[in-house]
């Protein structure tokens, strides 16, 4: 037998090898990338504001997150707002590609390997016993996952929020799937697991309320106290800067609590987010100047006089 029949039988018995498999691999492997860039483009363009094209409104919601739930302050234009959806919208993207990448490698892995002629039924067999140990292994970190994912789903609470998450609470500094950062009042930074968070108290989400509450002694003409308390607190919120970050006018609802030693009235003030306490220590100190201006005694002051003052007699 010659050289090249030699060659020709050769090449008829390996076609399959050395051309064939080959092609069917490529197929394979370009028609998954092709598949990721398309899928990826896709979500980059819903992930994207209308604006950023350079057109349209550059306050409206991005594609992604335009039907989802939506808890942001009503005010659509505030750039703290636009910025906080697109964040979301990123963050739900990355993981969106990240689940695309990964279904189209097992894809192509497989693909690969049935054509190579290995039995993939022991793989995909094994591949569930292995899934099962690894979630039975990493529950924990499966349920932060799951739980940051339908945290940013429904948005409920975002970077700049203050929220109370049961064992730490304070402004939120970062928004991740696992992990929340938030920072209380002494600067402590509280790294919190999603998993772990069972409730979410968000006090930034439209408008707030500063709640005041003034004590009075015993024996005050109680409704002189409401007019003088109500009084103040309207000049007080009227007068800049105090103004811009109220809502509404204040409510006096009148006496919460009633004890041996004082008389509590609790005034109710609508204001922006995050504006409920400078509003309300700018109502107390209005309404403190008030009463001392109207001879309405506070309680310690009240006993104190009683006593007969610090050096009075029993």
């Amino acid at each position: 037998m010659t050289s090249t029949a030699l060659a020709f039988e050769w090449t008829e018995t390996n076609r399959m090898w050395l051309i064939e498999n080959p092609i069917r691999i490529a197929a394979y492997v370009v028609a998954g990338l092709l598949v990721r860039f398309f899928a990826h483009r896709v979500i980059d363009r819903a992930t994207r504001r209308p604006g950023d094209a350079g057109a349209g409104d550059p306050s409206a919601s991005p594609a992604l997150i335009r039907h989802l739930r939506d808890r942001t302050p009503k005010a659509l234009r505030d750039p703290k707002v636009v910025e906080r959806r697109q964040q979301r919208a990123e963050t739900i993207g990355s993981v969106l590609k990240s689940c695309v990448s990964i279904v189209l490698l097992l894809w192509v892995v497989l693909s690969i390997l049935s054509v190579v002629g290995v039995n993939i039924a022991p793989f995909i067999a094994s591949a569930g016993v292995v899934g099962l140990a690894i979630g039975f292994g990493a529950q924990n970190l499966v349920k932060d996952f799951v739980s940051g994912v339908f945290m940013l789903l429904e948005d409920q609470y975002g970077v700049g929020d203050v929220v109370d998450l049961g064992e730490a609470s304070g402004e939120v500094e970062s928004v991740g799937l696992r992990v929340t950062t938030i920072r209380d009042v002494d600067g402590t930074v509280w790294y919190v697991r999603n998993g772990e968070i069972v409730r979410v108290g968000n006090m930034s989400q439209d408008y707030a309320v500063a709640r005041v509450e003034i004590p009075v002694a015993p024996n005050t003409d109680i409704d002189l106290a409401q007019r003088v308390a109500l009084t103040a607190a309207q000049d007080a919120v009227s007068a800049a800067p105090t103004s811009t970050s109220v809502l509404g006018e204040p409510e006096m609802l009148g006496v919460q609590e009633v004890s041996a030693s004082m008389i509590t009235l609790r005034m109710l003030i609508k204001t922006q987010p995050n504006a409920q306490w400078a509003v309300a220590r700018v109502v107390r100190k209005k309404v403190l100047e008030a009463y001392d201006g109207n001879g309405i005694v506070m309680p310690a002051l009240a006993g104190a006089v009683g006593a007969g003052g610090p050096g009075g007699t029993e």
